[in-house]
């Protein structure tokens, strides 16, 4: 009985196991591939790689040889910075409102908050051109901000909206019954006891925002295009191997960002819980 159950246990295991592998296999297999290919001496976008070389890094950071990739990165860092510091503020005044209130106009208010997620992207993206149209706008940084602050807000709030739920309510009360107005109460205890939270949020709708397509692509004209809207250009019109090396730096970017999130804030413990 022992034996069967322990060759169980091991089976079980080894399944486990190789479905863990093949899975992080998957998502890791196409990163390295990028990245050995932005080290190519090749003319094109081209796996295995023909040779190693910076080459095609130096005319990314060339000034004059990629002026309209800096130009979309540009704007790809402004729309990002500005929906998340919006999104914030938004979001952190929502979840205050919403965390403890077990009234259903505050479930009703968190889903509704939530629901750009559960939407289709190319969806909410084409539903917010018709919009922003009829209401005689044009395509311009001011509108992607706004539409990438709808998609990313949810994440600000989930996460804060999990700060707010492990607070202890004594520490408010106590703060209370000490004299203190509730906006000291705020400053001086709920906000920094919730921080971490809040940056975790912040990560990933800043990171939310600078891969986003669909809110882009239907929000930007010739002169406001992000940085994932070149790189879908370049990619149809000539292969550009400096689509790989914007790819490489996004990744050492986004690593650094992580390791950095993790250290300070721990990232993983906020999206777990």
């Amino acid at each position: 009985m022992g034996r069967r159950q322990s060759f169980s246990d091991l089976s079980y295991s080894l399944v486990i196991g190789g479905i863990a592998i093949l899975a992080v296999l998957i998502i890791v297999s196409p990163v390295v591939i990028a990245l050995m290919t932005s080290f190519t001496a090749g003319r094109s976008l081209k796996f295995p790689p023909t040779g190693f070389s910076f080459g095609w890094y130096e005319q990314l950071f060339d000034a004059t040889q990629s002026r309209q990739i800096h130009r979309a990165a540009g704007n790809s860092l402004e729309v990002a910075a500005m929906s998340t510091l919006i999104g914030v503020v938004l979001a952190t005044l929502a979840a205050l409102g919403i965390a403890r209130n077990r009234a259903r106009s505050a479930r009703f208010a968190d889903n509704l908050f939530m629901s750009p997620l559960v939407l289709p992207g190319i969806t909410f993206g084409l539903a917010a051109l018709v919009y922003f149209s009829t209401l005689g706008f044009r395509p311009s940084l001011n509108l992607m901000i706004a539409g990438h602050l709808i998609v990313t807000m949810p994440f600000i709030l989930r996460t804060t909206t999990a700060s707010l739920s492990q607070l202890d309510p004594a520490l408010l009360d106590s703060s209370q019954s000490l004299g203190a107005s509730w906006f000291y109460t705020l400053r001086r205890v709920t906000l920094p006891l919730i921080f971490p939270g809040i940056a975790a949020g912040a990560f990933l709708a800043f990171m939310a925002s600078i891969d986003n397509v669909p809110v882009s692509l239907f929000l930007s004209n010739a002169r406001t295009d992000t940085l994932p809207i070149r790189m879908w250009g370049m990619m149809e019109s000539t292969l550009d191997v400096r689509v790989a090396a914007v790819s490489g730096v996004l990744i050492a970017a986004a690593f650094v960002l992580m390791l950095i999130m993790e250290w300070t804030v721990g990232l993983t413990r906020r999206m777990r819980d």
